[in-house]
């Protein structure tokens, strides 16, 4: 890229002084130079118009700070540039040249180059002065002028370039410290994000501590539950094996008892048996004398013959005379009156060990007994009710700190009394007695006892009112109960009658996966059979056997098929007959339920409560083995 220089030079003094500055001069010399030219102006002036300063020179020292040389004035063009003038600036261009001819003088001459020494001085300034014409000092004012307005632009630049350097300067700082401001909140908020993460990191820590711990105390305490399971069962066991030997000692001196008060029995029959045996030779004996003494005296007249005769009979018409047989008193198989007295005497031996264990035991297990009626209470028609209820029971029993006997029969009675109740679930309840005994069998007996106490149907056994001597007698015989000294009307205790059989019923049809109901269909056929073969047929019997075939009908069907069928045609040829037969009014209802039942084919169908409900809170099928 080319350029040329366009330069306008003076000649270098006038009247010996420089017009050029020294190119290496400071700005305070230039300052200076300019002073000291003003004063030599001024002193040596023909020109009578005297030089006034037009503005006073006010800049600082502070100002020229930096500056060490000042250079002449030149203008750079471009070759480039020359052709993106447009018309415009080539006639202002024409203007100026026209403007700056003005100032040139004869003296005045165009340098090419920079060569140019300061050795040249202004030799015109002594032609200038000696001419004296007034266009020369017009000329020299114009040009002193042109000198103070470059000054006054010099000045006002340098002005304007300390103004931008420290604008720029009060920016760079403002920017400075934002910049240290920026890095001091990034810094602070690392430091904060730090501390919340190394927070964060403790708290997990201290969390995870946590659980670990919660995790070993969990485990620790189910060591120190399976610790104390175990002994308990094994101290448990130890008590059921004392228990036993126990037993089995009191039934060792009880068989020893009865065989001694047998054969004391059989002495004393024996005895009595050589009694009238011996008082029958007598009476045979004084027959023989009274009857050889009458044929001695039938020989002297028949007259006296008539009047022996009769007393013979009446004296041999009481010696046949027998006393009422007990089978017209109590009408039961023998069997089942075997096993009704083993149960009692079974519940019986518990209540004096029970009595014994209160006696000599200081700790109260009536909050025991409590706690098992308020679950026997709570039991309802679900699974999850009967599984939750018959495990808190067998958890009672397995307590080392209640005798499993005072348990035991606390459960067996609070389960008989809770089925008077309106809400009572027989169902449930045989779930819950059948899982229950199979953990611990001996609780079956004594429920079965409490049942045959509370209802002699159970049994079943029924005794004749004739054989005792007052109504009031029969009815405490059979089951009623006195309130305030009176007795219960028949409607109350038919009601109690239904509920003591239903429960029983729901017991023997009650089928369980994988547990075993000792107490079951097999004893539920053997109780229909002894009912209908030794039980008459009357008001509470046919109570009994409707609501025992409305509970385990549906379950015996299915086992025994045509012969449970052959059983019903049994009652209802010589049962239901024999219950028309009595006409009694009061008979009607329950013998039209049986007829109903029978013709309807009702033990077709399930009753109604005999399959729990899986849940109250899920509709979800879970097999029934899967409850228990």
């Amino acid at each position: 890229m080319g350029a040329f220089k366009l330069e306008l030079r003076c000649p270098q003094k006038v009247d010996g002084i420089a017009l050029d500055p020294e190119p290496d001069w400071s700005f305070e010399a230039l300052l200076s130079e300019i002073d000291e030219l003003e004063r030599k102006i001024n002193s040596s002036s023909k020109v009578s118009v005297p030089f006034t300063k037009e503005r006073p020179r006010d800049i600082s020292d502070s100002k020229s700070n930096g500056r060490t040389s000042a250079s002449p004035f030149v203008m750079r063009v471009f070759e480039d540039e020359m052709d993106n003038i447009d018309s415009e600036d080539e006639e202002a261009l024409d203007q100026s040249s026209v403007a700056v001819k003005r100032f040139n003088f004869d003296d005045l001459y165009l340098s090419d180059s920079d060569d140019s020494g300061d050795d040249s001085s202004l030799e015109a300034q002594p032609c200038l002065m000696e001419k004296g014409e007034s266009g020369e000092s017009s000329l020299f004012e114009l040009s002193r002028e042109h000198q103070f307005r470059v000054k006054e632009e010099i000045r006002n630049q340098i002005s304007a370039l300390e103004t931008d350097l420290k604008t720029e300067s009060q920016k760079s700082i403002s920017a400075i410290f934002r910049v240290e401001r920026y890095r001091e909140e990034r810094c602070e908020m690392e430091r904060k994000l730090d501390t919340q993460y190394q927070r964060n990191i403790a708290e997990a820590l201290n969390n995870h501590l946590t659980a670990v711990q919660r995790d070993l105390e969990v485990r620790s305490q189910i060591e120190e539950r399976k610790i104390r399971n175990d002994a308990a069962y094994e101290d448990a066991k130890r008590k059921e094996k004392a228990l036993q030997e126990e037993k089995l000692r009191q039934e060792r001196t009880k068989a020893e008892a009865e065989a001694k008060r047998a054969e004391e029995a059989k002495r004393a029959e024996d005895a009595k048996r050589a009694a009238l045996e011996a008082q029958s030779r007598a009476a045979k004996e004084a027959a023989e004398r009274e009857a050889f003494e009458a044929s001695k005296r039938a020989d002297s007249g028949s007259a006296q013959e008539g009047t022996y005769r009769p007393q013979i009979n009446a004296l041999n018409a009481q010696s046949i005379r027998k006393p009422p047989a007990a089978g017209n008193i109590l009408k039961a198989a023998e069997s089942a009156l075997n096993l009704e007295q083993g149960r009692l005497q079974k519940l019986k031996q518990f209540d004096d060990e029970n009595q014994a264990l209160r006696l000599r035991s200081k700790e109260d297990f009536r909050k025991y007994e409590r706690q098992i009626s308020k679950l026997v209470q709570q039991i309802t028609g679900t699974k999850d009710s009967v599984r939750q209820k018959a495990g808190e029971l067998v958890n009672i029993f397995n307590d080392a700190r209640c005798p499993q006997s005072i348990s035991v029969a606390a459960f067996a009675k609070k389960v008989v009394s809770n089925c008077k109740t309106p809400r009572n679930a027989a169902f449930a309840c045989g779930h819950v007695i059948v899982l229950v005994t199979s953990k611990v069998p001996t609780a079956m007996d004594l429920i079965l006892a409490e049942l045959h106490r509370a209802c002699i149907y159970t049994v079943p056994k029924h005794y004749s009112q004739s054989a005792f001597e007052s109504k009031e007698a029969y009815y405490n015989a059979i089951g009623f109960q006195e309130d305030e000294g009176k007795i219960e009307s028949v409607d109350n205790y038919l009601a109690r009658l239904e509920s003591y059989m239903k429960l029983y019923g729901a017991l023997v049809q009650t089928e369980i996966y994988g547990f075993q109901n000792v107490h079951g269909l097999k004893e539920g056929w053997a109780w229909l059979a002894r009912f209908l073969n030794a039980l008459p047929a009357n008001r509470y019997t046919a109570v009994a056997l409707n609501a025992f075939l409305h509970m385990a009908g549906y379950s015996l069907f299915k086992k025994y098929k045509s012969q449970f069928r052959k059983m019903l045609n049994i009652i209802s040829d010589n049962f239901l007959n024999a219950l028309r037969e009595r006409g009694d009014s009061n008979l009607n209802p329950v013998i039209a339920e049986i007829d109903a039942y029978l013709k309807d084919n009702k033990f077709l169908r399930e009753p109604e409560g005999r399959s729990l409900e899986g849940s109250l809170l899920s509709d979800v099928y879970v097999p029934e083995s899967d409850y228990y």
